[in-house]
């Protein structure tokens, strides 16, 4: 993925207002990403641990979206698998929602994925971040591949918020 600037960040939100994306907490470490491992920028949101931000280019242009999560709790405890990476986790999997954008979010309907709950899928599929024993099973596909599920998964979900 390329680098993104707060600016482009801020301007690429389709799930919510322009005064709600100027507000919001954009990372201050941008620069210090590890931008050539991720197929998407995601993170928590420090000051409301409810929220989550996804940012990704589609056709060219940054896209991003707004998200709704748990914040954590006993419930978590059980071993889930992320829909994006295919990674399982303990307590390490959130179902995020993203209200849909335009009329159909201001009339409440959104749409939910079982997402790791510190957005690092990218981190986790190329083997630089470690969700423990068992949390990456077996698979004939190669890193590439594997790479490429995870852009499809994050791609057909966003797109499934941005559609009108």
């Amino acid at each position: 993925m390329r680098p993104l600037t707060e600016r482009e960040i801020r301007a690429a939100f389709v799930n919510c207002t322009k005064g709600e994306a100027k507000r919001l907490s954009v990372p201050r470490d941008l620069v210090e990403r590890p931008w050539d491992d991720l197929d998407f920028l995601g993170w928590r949101d420090p000051q409301a641990p409810d929220r989550a931000y996804l940012a990704i280019e589609l056709d060219g242009r940054p896209t991003a979206i707004a998200l709704r999560c748990p914040g954590a709790g006993s419930w978590q405890t059980r071993r889930s698998m992320c829909s994006m990476c295919v990674t399982t986790h303990t307590g390490g999997v959130s179902l995020m929602t993203a209200a849909k954008a335009g009329r159909a979010g201001q009339q409440g309907n959104s749409v939910g994925a079982y997402i790791c709950s510190d957005l690092a899928c990218s981190l986790y599929v190329r083997g630089k971040k470690d969700a423990g024993i068992g949390a990456r099973l077996p698979e004939s596909l190669t890193l590439e591949e594997k790479i490429q599920r995870t852009v499809t998964s994050i791609t057909a979900f966003i797109a499934k918020v941005a559609s009108r």
